[in-house]
């Protein structure tokens, strides 16, 4: 397989690791992006000997024994259709990458929270390996290090920890992590799905797809999607189920009791350490550290290990990150809340009122289920961008006051002076960046740019 004829499909970062990998391994491979090759790329291609094409897709795309697709190019595109006509195998970037890794896979997927749970069991595995120098964790995947520019650097020894995306999991054939973690299903995405939410979970449900007995499978026990995919899983496949559960301590994984967090992964209870140690605030952030924890349980992390990192993790840039307190109102970017489940998580983690940013491109949103924390926790709305008409006429009625704004510069400088001491002006848009921005990096690094300049 590695030395067949591959096109990759998709120029940027994750088609570009996927295409160096298969020409290291031996194979020829061939590049096609519908677009302009993003910079960079042509010379990275021409250094590992990689053919390419750009500006559309030709017949020379199809010359191939499978495809390999970056994360954004999706089963309904032109040339990935024509592929599957012809017969041809198609597989996602960390399938690819997957058969050349030696290493144990802890894999994590869902709606909301992935990157958070990702970094934060990277963050227990590094701890845990820090005395050890033979060993390592490597974090890839999703969170913004493609698997296959990393995957030849694992060591049997050492362990994977893989943020999966439904667009990576679209596509995979024999990609087995020896932990799967999935935290919750909500529509998102829908688009890449016909809008058929049915669709879009069963591509969250691949991530148990090639488990077996030996493996364990974390799961959100709270979820109604997410537990009937688990159990159907855990029937099918002779998998060990764990769940995961804010309401008491399942029978097997990890729960609160009495507001202390007790894990069960070998028929006896094992108190972690209270809720409020948790490093992470707000609840969907229980749900994160608990699968984390669990995760490392899992691969044999020792209790006091798990409990230093949960209690001390940093968390992650744009997710409900504390930027800076001005005036005794506290900035918080929550730029990666692309969604509006993401955005009623956010809300839920402040007992003290909030100025909200939100706008941007809109998927499609429902707001129904914000408007009640709106209307009980947000003191001003502060719409920006492609969706601002949209985020006024859902959400603006439901709090005291709303304003618009063309650029993030405004937005922040209306929101200043909406706020008064004690609030929180919190960045967490419910829509994609792309009406200004190249990603929701990029906004949310013009949100933090912003607020340290004010005075």
């Amino acid at each position: 397989m590695h030395t067949k004829r591959a096109t990759v499909v998709g120029g940027a970062r994750s088609g570009r690791a996927v295409a160096r990998l298969l020409a290291e391994a031996g194979g020829e491979v061939f590049l096609t992006e519908q677009g302009d090759l993003p910079d960079g790329t042509a010379a990275a291609l021409d250094a590992a000997g990689v053919d390419y094409e750009s500006g559309g897709h030709t017949a020379a795309a199809l010359d191939a024994d499978f495809l390999a697709l970056s994360p954004g190019v999706p089963t309904q595109s032109s040339i990935v259709q024509q592929a599957l006509r012809a017969g041809l195998d198609v597989y996602s970037e960390i399938e690819a990458a997957s058969w050349f890794c030696d290493a144990p896979i802890v894999a994590i997927t869902g709606t909301n929270g992935k990157t958070t749970t990702t970094s934060l069991a990277g963050h227990v595995f590094r701890t845990a390996f820090a005395d050890d120098p033979g060993r390592e964790a490597i974090v890839a995947g999703n969170i913004g290090h493609p698997f296959s520019d990393c995957v030849l650097d694992a060591e049997p020894e050492d362990v994977v920890v893989l943020e999966v995306s439904s667009f990576q999991l679209d596509h995979v054939d024999t990609f087995h992590p020896r932990v799967s973690v999935l935290l919750n299903i909500t529509p998102d995405h829908l688009g890449r799905y016909d809008h058929n939410f049915e669709a879009y979970a069963r591509a969250k449900f691949n991530i148990f797809r090639n488990q077996e007995e030996g493996d364990a499978m974390i799961y959100n026990r709270d979820d109604h999607d997410v537990r009937g995919g688990a159990k159907q899983a855990a029937a099918e496949q002779d998998v060990r189920p764990l769940a995961i559960t804010t309401d008491g301590v399942p029978a097997a994984g990890a729960g609160l009791q009495d507001n202390r967090i007790v894990l069960r992964t070998d028929d006896e209870e094992e108190p972690l350490m209270a809720q409020d140690e948790l490093a992470l605030r707000g609840q969907h952030n229980v749900y994160n550290s608990l699968a984390a924890a669990v995760s490392a349980r899992v691969m044999e992390v020792e209790n006091d290990v798990i409990r230093e990192s949960l209690s001390g993790f940093e968390g992650v840039p744009h997710r409900l990150e504390a930027v800076r307190t001005v005036d005794d109102v506290l900035y918080v970017n929550d730029s990666k809340a692309t969604n509006v489940n993401a955005v009623w998580y956010a809300l839920e983690s402040f007992d003290r009122p909030i100025v909200l940013i939100a706008g941007g491109r809109d998927k499609g949103n429902d707001y129904t289920d914000l408007k009640p924390l709106v209307r009980d926790r947000v003191r001003a709305v502060v719409a920006l961008g492609e969706s601002a008409e949209t985020v006024v006429r859902e959400l603006g009625a439901e709090a005291s006051a709303h304003r618009r704004a063309d650029t993030m510069e405004a937005a922040v400088r209306q929101a200043q002076r909406a706020a008064r001491p004690g609030d929180v002006v919190l960045l967490s848009p419910a829509c994609s960046s792309f009406d200004m921005y190249e990603d929701y990096e990029e906004r949310g690094d013009t949100f933090r740019r912003l607020v340290e300049t004010l005075l």
